[in-house]
């Protein structure tokens, strides 16, 4: 297989072999792309997540059991002060 690479990259490709981590360019494509499909298995996993959260909040809806919004920044806010606070001290 042939790949045309930017300058760029190939700069990068060479100055991690050159750093002695990679022994060569295919070790560090290599390990680029199973990063890469590290990054989009998590990805789907997190936008798995987040529907699954949207469809419970809709479920919990659509059986009246709403939390006013302004309780939730409320208590958001609390939160975040706490954070603060505990790290100044």
């Amino acid at each position: 297989m042939s790949v045309d690479l930017h300058p760029e990259l190939e700069r990068l490709i060479t100055s991690k072999v050159t750093s002695g981590r990679y022994s060569s360019a295919s070790d560090v494509v290599r390990d680029a792309l199973q990063l890469l499909e590290e990054r989009d298995e998590m990805f789907t996993r997190h936008k798995d997540n987040i529907r699954r959260q949207i469809e419970e909040g809709w479920q919990c809806a659509q059986r009246g059991e709403l939390v006013d919004g302004n309780e939730v920044f409320d208590r958001i806010d609390s939160e975040l002060d706490a954070i603060e606070r505990s790290g100044k001290e």
